[in-house]
């Protein structure tokens, strides 16, 4: 057994979840000296599979999906542990505290996590301070920043829906190399009637023309544009966001979020009761995660990126999502449950 798994198992395991994440988060902050040296440069190079998209080099293709950096604070310790790209956020408009505590639960059996955390972030203009003081290092690793909607907003008041996705893409377009649209978590009361192509198409068209005038104001080229959906969507929905892609001209597509489905756990339906609302994220969304990027990949040819996250949990997973029509992959509960060195066991599986 691996230590990090002994650790998981005999301490971590006991711990509530989210303060287990916040205290491994200082963690790999802290030994980013350390890291810089051992794992940063493979961080950044000699990866496989590096390749050129949406205008970006990416070098290599594993990336962190967002909701383990919210806030910005940890973007070039994370990419050491060997991230290609790291996706912040997500961030909202306003700054909001999340749902109230617990909000973060662990099915070990599933290798899956249970969140309602409910974008707990210190909203875009603290987090645009933040990356305007970062030292961008020149071989550093590529920035996604994703954006949602803040909860005080209704989903119902299309204008105030785009003023605040607004505020966030003015703020934060200038430093993203990719800007990713969310309105897929499950944890944001009305945030997935987004997704209807009626609130989506007029919403996606304020954001990229916002995003527009934010990069030109900074003399930056033209930001990618990108929307992540969740994997709850019917067939046919998501076929209809494809074609809404490609008609706005998006850069990409981000499949899947978190889903609300409990169905065919291995964990004792007590437990899964127990874990309570929110977004079941890990190896359960694999194969559901890996048909929507099927779908997406046949409906859309070559025309889009596509960036596959859910359920990645080794590199037979990482391939098969590949293999499916995904340009690159994110993970965030495999790093969970595999510990720092996972990102270099799924790269060295990859190889």
């Amino acid at each position: 057994m691996q230590p990090y798994q002994l650790l998981f198992d005999k301490v971590l395991s006991r711990t509530d979840p989210e303060k287990a994440h916040h205290a491994a988060f200082r963690a790999i902050r802290a030994a980013q000296p350390v890291t810089r040296l051992v794992g940063g440069r493979r961080s950044r190079v000699g990866r496989p599979g590096g390749r050129q998209l949406m205008g970006l080099r990416f070098p290599g293709l594993l990336g962190l999906a967002a909701g383990f950096d919210k806030n910005a604070v940890g973007i070039d310790a994370l990419a050491n542990l060997g991230f290609a790209f790291v996706e912040i956020g997500t961030v909202t408009g306003e700054p909001q505290p999340g749902n109230p505590k617990p909000r973060l639960a662990r099915l070990p059996a599933d290798r899956a996590v249970v969140n309602r955390m409910g974008f707990n972030n210190d909203g875009a203009a603290a987090v645009a301070q933040r990356l305007a003081k970062r030292e961008r290092r020149r071989r550093g690793p590529l920035l996604g920043i994703n954006i949602g909607k803040s909860k005080v907003v209704p989903d119902d008041d299309q204008a105030a829906v785009e003023a605040d996705y607004e505020t966030s893409t003015r703020l934060l377009a200038p430093y993203a190399d990719y800007l990713v649209v969310n309105v897929s978590s499950p944890n944001t009361p009305g945030l997935r009637n987004l997704q209807a192509v009626e609130k989506l198409a007029p919403l996606l068209a304020h954001v990229r023309d916002v995003a527009d005038r934010a990069a030109a104001d900074a003399g930056r080229d033209r930001v990618p544009l990108l929307v992540k959906i969740a994997p709850d969507l019917a067939d046919d929905d998501v076929l209809e966001v494809a074609d809404l892609a490609v008609a706005q001209d998006l850069s990409g597509i981000i499949a899947t979020n978190t889903t609300i489905s409990r169905t065919g756990l291995r964990s004792d339906a007590s437990v899964v009761e127990a874990a309570g609302a929110g977004g079941l994220s890990g190896a359960p969304l694999r194969r559901r995660s890996t048909e929507v990027v099927r779908l997406l990949r046949g409906r859309v040819g070559d025309r889009l990126t596509l960036i596959g996250v859910g359920g990645i949990s080794t590199a037979e997973d990482a391939q098969e999502r590949l293999d499916a029509g995904a340009d690159l992959v994110q993970a965030y509960t495999g790093l969970i449950y595999g510990g720092p060195m996972w990102p270099r066991r799924i790269l060295k599986g990859l190889e």
